[in-house]
């Protein structure tokens, strides 16, 4: 039974009760009275089950009591079946939050929270994790109750705090703005001695230039002690409960202040009349005075004077944007103009070495002459034989022609000689200086001139040679000497007074004429000096004076530099033909003559070929191997006798009543030795021939070695006409271009046919030639030259040096890679800015683009529609540049043929082409365009105005446009036909364009085509794009008169879109582009090789 107590003997006993609790031993068990059961019948041991629905069990913190569970709904930081147990953790933990131990003295709070019950959070990033998409938290501890504000507080009343030392007395407190309750807890050691519950609250702010004033005014109040505990009853102390609940009833106020300077007056104190009495009467203070954290856990747009900021555009910043990105595109075409008016920054005069034989010396220095010997050699492709047993041999200082008909395999046999990549299968003996070296070895000093030019349009003529000679000649060999080699190539060729005009093309300018072209490309190959020069019709494409002077100079360079030169040509003037030293002459792949050009025309005459005199031999001998190689019918035979033409046994011709060009009619008596049958005869107007055909039948056909003069006139009994009567013939065929033939032979003096029914001439021009002493002495020159090469050599000192060096061609050490990039480089920049259409166009494009699309999007507003925009805008960004790098499909396919025969002949590594190619050719035209659509769309639209995001966006759209022009580079990389490549190109955009998450949503993919999303380059950059710019924005939406706030996270993950990809996107683009970069060089190596 409880004894009231007046307010006089309540405070003497209060007062008494502090002093003895200093030193009372409050560990005694035995003094703590046993509960007693409310179940009689209850076993022993077995504890009373908790129902708060009974009069026996209460719910602390005047929780409420569950009328269907009996539990008590405790407030936040409070657990336990009665509410009575502090919980651990923090607030994030929600019901997951464990009761402290019995045993524990305190709680151990999560990181960034505080407090008895670890309600108070301190830092921010402790309270994302109560935030949606846990971000954006704020932890707002001024005191101003928004939600549910928590405190923990210190008593600071010095007479307090000195009567329960060392024990430490605190006050939680935390309010609810949305019910305007507050509940209030008392404690001694992290032990709750009593609470109290407040309604009917307001809270206020004032806020003043030095201070703030934090108020929160209840007009209720209600306290209860906790039994047992200090000031309650505790070991049959002093119990102040029914104080609390008797006198304990408001109006109370809880005050803080916070100053900006004076910080003495700083604190908090609890007032309420009759706890105010009683510590004034007992503590001499006014009232409760406190220290207190506070803490509550915002979202960012709720913290008290956060204004949603209001959008403004800077029109001053975005005209100056644009002004400045027209004056970069129009200072970039001043440059270019500059650039390409300028031929070269370096005087490209008349350039003189101190000594005139330096330039020589240098040219043969370490320099061995090459010969050539081959035999045997073969080709086969497709199942056909293109050549057949081809031999020859040539010494330094000589000149070889290889002649034949169209198809008679010139060029393949040269292709061979030159150790090219051939489609086919290629057999044969070849031999420099007697031994057979590798192909590595052999190329490291060999030219090779292809028939077709292969020139970039955009250098002028001087620059081409000169990167020929920077990339091919000596490393060590100074800069001077190689300009001084290219001058004097230059002036070799005449095409000095031209070295400073562009090459062109029929597409740009015109440039330099098509004779002037191949001789440019005849100097790339001159300039190297090379040991052995292969050319494919050299003359081609030349009128005769300049025909003439490229051959001569072929010739000074093979006899002052004692050189090996192998060449294919066409119906050579007489004048070249003279300048031969060797010929090799091919018929539908054999070998009508391969030996000295000196004894060809002795030669054919020995097996009844003479070239007639007043013809060029080199025109006959072409000429024969075309008719001879054509398989003659009985039919020929008889037209034959009909016209007055013997049969092959017999070349005996004569030509009657020629009366012109257009009228002939041969009226010749007939020769054969048996008659033909007036019924078998075809009418006259049937066997009449054209003079191109007598001409022919009369030149080609086989005679016999011992000519008549021209001066021995025909008998009629010879079945002919006096030579003065063919005056009209000779006249006829002078006009048609065609020169007579000056001399006939006797039917007796031939060999034996060889057309029958089985064969040709040509059989017997090519069986003559391997049974003749000229493929005798070329057998014997290979043979000796092998024989000479396995020779032990002796050097001068007479030591052995071996036999497999001596002979051996020296290469020498080329520019290294990094310096195959630099030229290269400065090759790469030239064609880019003497073409400067493709890329101005894409600087302009950028800008008008840019000032139309925030002419669209002008200003975007923080809703549902203005997500919808931002999702458009950068869609439609991603699409631009996506398919704009379609352009990269072109990169290499007007470089595709210039590549495959450069890298066939040695120019450089291929690496230092395709970087060069990537660093100043794709890069000026994918990073500097995303750059400046930036610039101007970025403010006129209203994107989240901070550097990070700004420059985040840029790094999305410069890695896009990386990755899809690395992409486009492989593509056409691999299909060569430019049809196919932008099919193709265009269906990889498309197919990535569909897996961006703007078209089709993420959740709505079938599972087993996720993955296609994981390889789109849209999807890694239209979600960097949209996560960068809407996670952090609070979108609103205004519907039924609320304004309702949406955070953007939340609307991005409704879209499948993953918030916290971001660095996982740049890496996924970044990836993408180097993948595909090394793709492209991996297709560049392999496929891009020359195959012949």
């Amino acid at each position: 039974m409880r004894v009231p107590l007046s307010p006089a003997a309540l405070l003497l006993c209060l007062q008494a009760f502090l002093i003895y609790s200093v030193a009372w031993n409050f560990t005694d068990t035995s003094l703590v009275p046993r509960q007693i059961s409310v179940f009689d019948d209850r076993p022993d041991g077995c504890p009373p089950c908790f129902n708060c629905n009974l009069d026996d069990f209460k719910c602390q913190q005047f929780a409420n009591c569950s009328a269907t569970s009996g539990r008590c709904d405790c407030p936040p930081g409070f657990g336990g079946n009665d509410c009575a147990d502090p919980l651990c953790g923090s607030l994030a933990g929600g019901k997951d939050r464990a009761p402290r131990g019995a045993d524990e003295p305190q709680c151990a709070c999560d990181e960034g929270w505080e407090g008895i019950n670890c309600n108070v959070c301190k830092t921010n990033d402790a309270c994302n994790a109560l935030m949606p998409e846990n971000q954006d938290g704020i932890c707002y501890r001024d005191g101003l109750v928004q939600k549910q504000n928590h405190q923990i507080c210190d008593i600071t009343n010095k007479k307090i705090i000195e009567i329960l030392d060392p024990k430490l007395p605190q006050v939680t407190f935390s309010c609810s703005a949305d019910d305007a309750t507050c509940n209030f807890q008392f404690w001694v050691d992290q032990r709750e001695s009593f609470y109290c519950d407040l309604d009917t609250c307001t809270f206020n702010l004032d806020a003043d230039p030095d201070r703030n004033t934090t108020k929160y005014d209840c007009e209720h109040l209600k306290c209860r002690c906790i039994p047992g505990r200090m000031l309650c009853g505790e070991n049959g102390a002093l119990d102040i409960g029914e104080f609390l609940e008797k006198s304990i009833k408001g109006p109370a106020s809880f005050s803080s202040v916070s100053s900006y300077s004076d910080k003495t007056k700083d604190g908090s104190k609890f007032e309420e009349p009759a706890m105010n009495g009683l510590i004034s009467q007992v503590f001499g203070d006014s009232s409760i005075t406190l220290r207190c954290g506070s803490g509550e856990c915002l979202y960012k747009t709720d913290v008290p004077g956060y204004e949603k900021p209001v959008k403004t555009i800077n029109t001053p910043l975005i005209a100056g944007v644009i002004s400045g990105c027209a004056l970069f595109v129009v200072l970039a075409v001043l440059v270019i103009v500059w650039l390409s008016r300028k031929t070269s920054a370096r005087n490209y005069g008349l350039v003189r070495l101190a000594d005139e034989d330096e330039a020589d010396s240098a040219l043969m220095a370490d320099h061995k002459p090459a010969s050539l010997h081959f035999e045997n050699v073969s080709y086969r492709v497709g199942g056909r034989q293109i050549l057949s047993g081809v031999q020859g041999a040539i010494h330094p200082g000589e000149i070889m022609a290889i002649m034949g008909s169209s198809g008679a395999g010139k060029t393949t046999f040269l292709d061979l000689l030159a150790r090219k990549n051939k489609r086919g299968v290629g057999s044969g003996n070849f031999y420099i200086n007697g031994e057979q070296v590798p192909d590595s070895e052999f190329r490291s000093f060999v030219g090779f001139v292809d028939q077709d030019d292969t020139l970039l349009p955009t250098l002028t003529v001087h620059e081409t040679i000169l990167d020929s000679a920077m990339l091919r000649l000596p490393k060590d060999m100074p800069f001077v000497t190689k300009e001084q080699k290219v001058e004097d190539v230059e002036r070799q060729l005449g095409i000095f007074h031209i070295r400073d005009q562009l090459i062109g093309s029929e597409d740009t300018n015109r440039g330099i004429s098509g004779g002037e072209k191949r001789r440019v490309s005849i100097a790339c190959e001159l300039v190297t000096s090379p040991s052995i020069l292969f050319l494919d019709e050299p003359t081609s494409g030349l009128d005769a004076y300049n025909a003439y002077n490229v051959v001569e100079c072929l010739v000074n360079l093979v006899k002052t530099y004692n050189r090996t030169v192998i060449f294919t040509i066409h119906q050579p003037r007489s004048n070249i033909v003279a300048l031969f030293d060797r010929l090799v002459l091919l018929a539908k792949g054999r070998t009508v003559y391969s030996g000295s050009f000196s004894k060809c025309q002795q030669y054919f005459d020995s097996i009844g070929y003479a070239c007639p005199p007043g013809f060029n031999i080199a025109d006959y001998l072409v000429d024969l191997t075309m008719h001879a190689g054509v398989q003659r019918s009985p039919m020929d035979d008889i037209i034959d006798a009909e016209q007055g033409v013997g049969t092959r046994s017999s070349s005996v011709m004569a030509i009657k009543s020629i009366a012109s060009k257009t009228n002939i009619v041969g009226n010749a008596s007939s020769v054969s030795s048996s008659p033909i049958p007036e019924g078998d005869r075809r009418p006259a107007h049937q066997r009449q021939l054209s003079v191109k055909q007598q001409q022919d039948r009369v030149l080609f056909t086989q005679r016999p070695s011992i000519e008549q003069t021209p001066d021995s006139p025909r008998s009629e009994a010879d079945g002919g006409e006096d030579r003065r009567d063919s005056s009209a013939w000779l006249r006829l065929s002078r006009q048609s271009g065609d020169v007579p033939p000056q001399t006939f032979d006797e039917p007796h003096q031939l060999p034996p046919e060889a057309h029958a029914t089985t064969g040709t001439d040509l059989d017997n021009m090519i069986t003559s030639y391997y049974t003749s002493d000229v493929a005798a002495a070329i057998q014997q020159d290979i043979r000796a030259a092998v024989t000479q090469a396995n020779e032990p050599h002796v050097a001068e000192n007479g030591g052995d040096q071996g036999n497999r060096t001596h002979n051996r061609v020296k290469g020498y050490r080329k520019i290294g890679i990094v310096g195959q990039f630099r030229i290269l480089s400065v090759r790469t920049w030239r064609n880019l800015y003497r073409n400067p259409m493709l890329m101005l166009t894409h600087y302009a494009i950028a800008i008008l683009l840019a000032v139309f699309l925030g002419f669209l999007f002008y200003g975007l507003t923080d809703d549902i529609p203005g997500f919808q925009n931002r999702l458009g805008l950068l869609f439609f960004v991603l699409a631009l540049f996506g398919f704009s790098t379609l352009t990269s499909l072109t990169v290499f396919a007007s470089e595709r043929l210039i590549f495959v025969r450069e890298r066939a002949k040695g120019y450089y590594n291929p690496l230092a082409y395709f970087t060069a190619k990537i660093i100043f050719d794709i890069v000026p035209l994918r990073l500097i365009p995303p750059i400046i659509l930036a610039i101007i769309v970025y403010p006129m639209t209203g994107l989240v105005a901070a550097w990070e995001q700004f420059l985040i966006f840029v790094l999305f759209l410069v890695l896009f446009n990386f990755a899809a022009a690395a992409m486009c580079l492989f593509v056409g990389i691999v299909f060569r036909n430019g049809g196919v490549a932008n099919l193709i190109g265009s269906l990889v955009m498309l197919f990535s364009l569909l897996f961006a998450g703007f078209l089709l949503n993420h959740d709505s993919i079938p599972t087993v085509a996720v993955w296609l999303q994981s390889i789109s380059i849209f999807h890694y950059g239209f979600e960097g794009l949209i996560v960068n710019e809407v996670r952090y924005l609070s979108l609103t939406e205004h519907k039924w008169g609320l304004d309702i706030e949406v955070p953007g996270a939340s609307i991005l993950s409704s879209f499948g879109f993953n918030v916290q990809a971001l660095v996982t996107d740049i890496i996924g683009l970044s990836v993408f582009t180097a993948a595909f970069i090394v793709l492209g060089y991996l297709a560049m190596h392999i496929l891009l090789v020359e195959r012949r």
